[in-house]
């Protein structure tokens, strides 16, 4: 399908930006797609830039759907550090004549552009946008891990309607159903109902509260390594670093830790795809939140840069493998630990018979605590969790 029916250019001149001095900003570096009948050339590219004016589900932030043109004017200033990275920015999936039709057109694109080993980013709209995101790897038939940043779950009540605060649900109950696993990073638990908690654990799904994150903000690497769908909801940031979202509270993560989550996210070798949601320029400070999503973005571009390629796969000699054996524990449970990078991984690939399409789940990316741990004679909680899910 010849995805530019569903986009149209970007209206922005880059004479008109603040430039500072120096060679080389992003906005000379992107092929842009800036005038009808010029749509990039896509042979070599290796990250895409996508923005969404939608806004129709949003819950209290009605305005977020002119993202896209203002992080773009933050963006563009900043310096192209990666001679070999070549980026296109997409323009702007139309809003469509239902919100259908923009779920349509967005997960066309993102198909699209992930079968050609693109990695979209999404910019703009509310969070659930990432619904589409999700049925773009339906339609290659891709089981797929999702990991949000939001301060809640977005699951939602039973009666609700289909909103930003309750698309999971809709991905949970959809059939047939490709969501392998769901991850929350960063939920604040005064937001939170104690059984929508309970409800996560009891569905074999990750949680972590923003304050064990931030505490160990290393922690999170394991986790975004294991997505192929990072959506980052802006509200899960506080507002002093991050005012432009209706619904941004006084806790939250920081600018700085935004970033470390979004380079995190761009040096996973798995991660295919990624949203920036629910900014709304309209309730923004001096560009602030612009500012920020920007150097997110940048982060992210500088994490895929420096992928060094090692997910694990069988017999490969790129990885040290570790066997523990814990007491009362009939199968051991076998570490590896990347040559290459230091990470780790939990191997759960043993007498596995599965279809092929678990393959991708046998490899858990973890942290060397959970080795540690395991070498105490306890069981990391991220391997009897998969392995429940692979029994």
């Amino acid at each position: 399908m010849e995805i530019s029916l569903f986009l149209e250019p970007v209206k922005l001149k880059t004479e008109e930006l603040s430039f500072r001095p120096g060679q080389q900003p992003l906005g000379e570096m992107i092929r842009t797609y800036s005038q009808s009948g010029s749509f990039p050339d896509l042979d070599d590219v290796r990250i895409a830039i996508v923005g969404i004016k939608e806004e129709r589900n949003a819950v209290n932030n009605m305005g977020c759907s002119d993202a896209p043109q203002k992080v773009r004017e933050s963006l563009y200033p900043l310096f192209y550090h990666w001679p070999a990275m070549k980026i296109a920015d997409l323009g702007n999936i139309r809003a469509g004549h239902s919100i259908d039709d923009t779920y349509f057109a967005l997960n066309q694109v993102v198909e699209s552009l992930i079968s050609n080993k693109i990695i979209p980013i999404v910019i703009g709209g509310s969070q659930d946008l990432t619904y589409s995101l999700y049925q773009a790897y339906e339609n290659i038939g891709q089981l797929v891990n999702i990991v949000s940043v939001d301060p809640i779950f977005d699951i939602g009540q039973e009666e609700d309607e289909f909103s930003a605060h309750s698309y999971l649900s809709k991905i949970i109950l959809h059939q047939p159903n490709y969501l392998f696993n769901y991850t929350n990073l960063g939920y604040q638990t005064y937001y939170v109902d104690h059984k929508a908690v309970d409800l996560m654990k009891n569905l074999l799904f990750d949680v972590y509260r923003l304050g064990l994150i931030k505490s160990k903000m290393e922690q999170a690497e394991p986790v975004v390594r294991n997505a192929d769908i990072l959506s980052f909801d802006i509200s899960a940031i506080r507002a002093a670093d991050a005012p432009g979202n209706g619904n941004a509270g006084p806790n939250g993560f920081t600018g700085d830790e935004a970033c470390r989550i979004a380079r995190y996210a761009g040096f996973s070798d798995k991660l295919s795809s990624i949203g920036f949601f629910e900014y709304n320029p309209s309730l923004d400070k001096a560009g602030i939140t612009a500012a920020l999503i920007a150097q997110m973005i940048w982060y992210f571009i500088d994490g895929v840069a420096g992928r060094a390629i090692d997910l694990p796969v069988k017999g490969s000699e790129d990885f040290a493998r570790y066997t523990v054996r814990i007491d009362g524990q009939e199968e051991d449970v076998i570490f590896l630990r990347s040559k290459k990078t230091d990470r780790w991984w939990i191997d759960l690939s043993f007498g596995r018979t599965d279809r092929k399409k678990y393959e991708r789940h046998h490899y858990v990316p973890c942290s060397k605590e959970d080795y540690d741990q395991a070498l105490t004679d306890e069981i990391p909680d991220r391997w009897w969790q998969f392995f429940q899910k692979l029994m």
